[in-house]
C-alpha cells in the first residue's frame, strides 16, 4: 500500500503534469469569472485536447479546472454583483456589498482563502472516506430528498433579510417558476402556454443572470442618470485580507466545508443548495446576524467555502460508485469513458495507484489556487477602473453572450430581460432575490422526491418518518422553524 501511494506521489510530480495543473487552475477560474461561461462548460471545451495525453495528465488539466471555476465565479460576484456561476449567487449577499464599501480586495482574499482551505478540508475527507460516505449518500430515497429540501427551504428564514414575509413570497415565486415545464412524472406541459420554448423549463443561467447581473444593470444606469454612482471597489483596491480575519471564520469555513462536502455527495443536489444552506447556517449562529447582507466577511467565508467544497464531495460518488454528484461530474465521467476508464468499485482494485494520483492532483491543484488566484484578482481588479458609463455597457454584452452560448436560445435572452426587470423591481420593494433562487433550484428536487415517496407507499403520508435520515432531516426542520419564529418575534417585539 505505501509503495503504491509513493509511485502515485512520484508519478504526479513530472513538469508536464504540473503545467497541466496550472494550466487547468488558471483556465478554470477565467471560465468562472466569465458569467454565462461556466466551469462545465469549461471542462466540455477541453476534453477534446486531452485525448492524446496519458490519463493521469488529462486529468491533471480537468479536475485543475474543475477546482478553479468554482473560485472563479465569485470574482464577478464581489466586484460586479453578476455571479460568475449559480453557486456564487450566495457570494454576491455580503461580497458585493463589501466590494461598494472599499473592501472589495478584502472580500477577494476571503473567498480565495475560504475556497483553498475547504479544497484541503474537502479532498482529505474524500481521501479518508469516499467508499463510506459513498454508501452514506446511496441511502438517500426520496423520503429524505424530501424532507432535506424541507430543511433547505427554512434558509429562506435566513436569507430573507428584514422581513420573513417578503422572503417567503419571494421563495414561493421561485417554486412556481420551478414548476414551468413538463411534468417530472406523467411529462405533462406545465404553464408552458402552448410555447414549445417553455417545454424545457425556464433556464437557470437566464434567470440568474437577470435576476442580479440585469438588475443591478438598470440600479447603476438609474444612478448615473441621477449623477449619484456607487462606491467603487478600487478605494481599497491594495488593502488584502489578513490572517485574524480568516481567523475569525475559520470556524464558519470548516463548517461550509462539511456542509459542501455531504451536499456534494448527494447526487442532484450541487453548489448552489450547499452554498445557501452554509450562508444561512453562519448567519444563524453569528452574534450579529443583522450584518450579513450589509458587508460581512463571515458570509463570503460561508459561501465560498460549501461551494468549493462541493467539488471534493461530488467526486465521492464518482470514484467510488460510479454516480456523477453533479453536472460537472457527470462531464467528468464522460472523461474517464473516453480514455478507457470505468469509474466505480472496479477501478480501486483494478488501478488504485491511479486513484491516489488523482488525490494527490487535487491537492496540488488547491495549492495552485492561491497563487493563480492572486494574480486573477489583480488583473480583474483593473476592471473597476473603468468609468462606469464604458462599463455597463461591456457587462450588458457578456451577458447577452453568456446566457445565449448557455443553450443557443434567444428566448433565454427574453427570459433574462423578464428576469432583470423582475428583479429591479424586486430590489426596489426590498424583496430579497436569494430566497426565489433557492426555492427555484429546490423545487424540481423537492417535488419529485415528495411525489415519488408518496407514489412508493400508496399516499401514505408517514413514509417521511419511516427511515433515522429523513427523522433527522424533520427535526432539524422543526428546530430551524422554532428559532425562526422566536428571532422573527423577537425583532417584531411581540
Amino acid at each position: 500500500m505505501e509503495g503504491e501511494i509513493l509511485q502515485s506521489v512520484v508519478s504526479v510530480f513530472s513538469v508536464l503534469n504540473l503545467v497541466a495543473i496550472f494550466v487547468g487552475v488558471a483556465f478554470g477560474i477565467f471560465m468562472g469569472a466569465i458569467p454565462g461561461l461556466t466551469g462545465t462548460m469549461g471542462i466540455a471545451l477541453i476534453i477534446p485536447l486531452t485525448y492524446g495525453f496519458s490519463p493521469l495528465t488529462a486529468f491533471c488539466v480537468l479536475l485543475g479546472a474543475y477546482k478553479g471555476c468554482l473560485f472563479g465565479g465569485s470574482i464577478p460576484a464581489i466586484l460586479l454583483n453578476t455571479p460568475g456561476s449559480p453557486a456564487a449567487a450566495a457570494t454576491v449577499l455580503d461580497g458585493y456589498p463589501l466590494a461598494q464599501k472599499g473592501r472589495g480586495s478584502e472580500a477577494m482574499g476571503m473567498a480565495l482563502w475560504a475556497s483553498v482551505i475547504a479544497d484541503v478540508i474537502a479532498t482529505a475527507i474524500l481521501v479518508l472516506g469516499a467508499v463510506s460516505l459513498a454508501k452514506l449518500a446511496t441511502n438517500f430515497g426520496p423520503p429524505e430528498f424530501a424532507t432535506l429540501v424541507l430543511f433547505a427551504l427554512l434558509v429562506v428564514a435566513g436569507v430573507s433579510g428584514n422581513s420573513l414575509s417578503k422572503g417567503l413570497i419571494a421563495a414561493s415565486l421561485g417554486f412556481l417558476f420551478g414548476t414551468v415545464g413538463l411534468d417530472p412524472m406523467v411529462a405533462t406541459p406545465r404553464f408552458t402556454f402552448d410555447n414549445v420554448n417553455l417545454m424545457n423549463g425556464i433556464s437557470l443561467m437566464a434567470m440568474l443572470i437577470g435576476l442580479f447581473a440585469v438588475s443591478e444593470l438598470l440600479i447603476q444606469a438609474e444612478n448615473l442618470v441621477e449623477k449619484r454612482t456607487a462606491k467603487q471597489a478600487t478605494d481599497n483596491a491594495n488593502s488584502s485580507i489578513s490572517w485574524f480575519q480568516i481567523r475569525g471564520s475559520l470556524k464558519t469555513i470548516c463548517r461550509g466545508s462539511f456542509i459542501g462536502v455531504v451536499l456534494g455527495a448527494i447526487p442532484g443536489l450541487g453548489a448552489t443548495p450547499a452554498a445557501f444552506l452554509s450562508y444561512s447556517e453562519a448567519k444563524r449562529k453569528s452574534a450579529s446576524p443583522e450584518k450579513f447582507g450589509q458587508g460581512e466577511l463571515e458570509g463570503v467565508a460561508a459561501a465560498e467555502s460549501a461551494n468549493n467544497a462541493t467539488c471534493g464531495g461530488a467526486l465521492i460518488p464518482l470514484l467510488a460508485l460510479g454516480v456523477p454528484g453533479d453536472v460537472t461530474t457527470a462531464v467528468l465521467m464522460g472523461a474517464f469513458l473516453i480514455h478507457g476508464l470505468a469509474p466505480g468499485p472496479a477501478l480501486f482494485s483494478e488501478d488504485i495507484s491511479l486513484i491516489y494520483s488523482l488525490f494527490v492532483v487535487l491537492f496540488i491543484a488547491s495549492l495552485f489556487l492561491p497563487l493563480v488566484g492572486k494574480v486573477a484578482i489583480k488583473m480583474f481588479f483593473q476592471i473597476t477602473r473603468i468609468p462606469q458609463s464604458v462599463l455597463l455597457p461591456i457587462i450588458a454584452v457578456f451577458c447577452l453572450i453568456g446566457v445565449y452560448g448557455f443553450n443557443n436560445s434567444t428566448v433565454d435572452l427574453w427570459m433574462m430581460l423578464g428576469f432583470g426587470l423582475l428583479g429591479y423591481v424586486m430590489r426596489k420593494l426590498d424583496f430579497p432575490l436569494a430566497p426565489m433562487m433557492i426555492g427555484f433550484v429546490l423545487e424540481p428536487v423537492g417535488e419529485q422526491a415528495v411525489r415519488q415517496a408518496l407514489t412508493l407507499s400508496d399516499g401514505n403520508w408517514l413514509v417521511f418518518v419511516s427511515t433515522p435520515l429523513s427523522v433527522l432531516f424533520l427535526v432539524l426542520s422543526i428546530i430551524s422553524a422554532v428559532v425562526i419564529f422566536r428571532r422573527n418575534t423577537n425583532k417584531n417585539g411581540v
